[in-house]
């Protein structure tokens, strides 16, 4: 097969290399493989890390910093961004697990305040309208601590909301938001069954206040059940967040002329079939090979039967994990494992 075209477009390799970092490394390993191709890059996010820095590259905004609550409810400095009256906030950046020491995480204990805090904010500086990125938390509320920061639901009600889901799970339920995030952040299988109690108390507390029944809507889930509340209280619409940070790069257009897209992320595995960068971009691709290649790869049958063109994962079996990701042997391992990959003979 002859490629002319190649577009790269990876999520970030999370506490590693952003995503623009991981498509120069690729393009480096191109410029030797394929010298004569032409390679375009872009950076995607799927509502998790580097949604802000993926929109207001777009959009040409500038960043925010303000004080805010970390999960445990320590006071912070967290950064959201601005174009115009529109705020783009990471949820993570106020609610994040990369904020908390392994042995601090416990959903249990966690809170979504600093969220609301983040918002009411943007409000302040007089945004109306707001994207708000959910993915990589360390809570499991159903987005409680966020909704009862005072004075958030008065000023809040009647702006714009749109929610760029990472996930399409439920509220509660075998595909909820406590039993299938909830022992990533930290909970134990004890704490797992709590935490879901929890949230479909809180379910039903939410039906009876807003009229919403939140359990088994799709995305309502994401964020420990930050989708759920957003949805609930404040009318906000849900999006799959790769498929807004897609629209808003005109990705489709880019697609004209190529003859092979390659993505990734940090670690991918049946989780990404769920809403995230790599599938986001397969969904789009038509007829388009699509080469995913991230930092580790788990459960391959199942992304293989996907459609994935390629599984290559960059990190050597034999490799410890930190200094796999130390950024400078991240970039070295992506330009390796292309460059083998495409000194193939069928790629000549």
């Amino acid at each position: 097969m002859e490629l002319h075209r190649i577009l790269l477009a990876f999520d970030s390799y999370k506490g590693c290399l952003s995503s623009l970092d991981v498509a120069g490394a690729a393009e480096v390993a191109l410029s030797k493989v394929l010298p004569g191709c032409e390679v375009v890059r872009i950076g995607i996010a799927d509502g998790g890390e580097g949604t802000v820095d993926a929109v207001i590259r777009r959009l040409g905004g500038t960043k925010v910093c303000a004080g805010a609550s970390d999960p445990l409810g320590r006071p912070i400095k967290a950064e959201y961004g601005m174009a115009g009256r529109l705020a783009i906030i990471e949820s993570a950046a106020a609610c994040g697990l990369a904020l908390l020491k392994k042995e601090e995480r416990n959903p249990l204990n966690t809170t979504s305040r600093g969220l609301g805090e983040l918002i009411l904010s943007a409000i302040d500086h007089g945004c109306t309208e707001f994207i708000i990125g959910l993915g990589g938390s360390a809570t499991n509320d159903g987005g409680r601590g966020m909704v009862e920061v005072p004075g958030f639901l008065e000023k809040a009600r009647g702006l714009k909301f749109t929610v760029a889901c990472d996930v399409d799970n439920p509220f509660v339920g075998a595909r909820g938001a406590s039993r299938i995030f909830g022992p990533q952040k930290g909970a134990s299988p004890k704490d797992v069954e709590i935490l879901e109690k929890r949230l479909s108390d809180y379910a039903a507390e939410i039906s009876d206040r807003t009229g919403t029944d939140v359990r088994n809507m799709p995305g309502a889930g994401a964020a420990g059940g930050l989708g759920g509340a957003f949805k609930a209280f404040l009318g906000a619409e849900l999006k799959r967040g790769v498929d807004m940070v897609l629209d808003m790069l005109r990705f489709d257009e880019l697609l004209s002329g190529t003859d092979l897209i390659i993505t990734g992320e940090g670690c991918s595995d049946a989780q990404t079939l769920m809403g995230k960068c790599p599938v986001g971009v397969l969904r789009r691709a038509g007829d388009i090979p699509v080469l995913l290649m991230s930092g580790a790869i788990r459960d391959h049958g199942i992304l293989q039967n996907a459609g994935f063109r390629e599984l290559l994962a960059v990190t050597p079996e034999d490799m410890d994990l930190s200094e796999a990701m130390a950024p400078e042997t991240a970039g070295r391992n992506i330009i390796d494992t292309l460059v083998g990959y495409f000194s193939k003979a069928e790629w000549q």
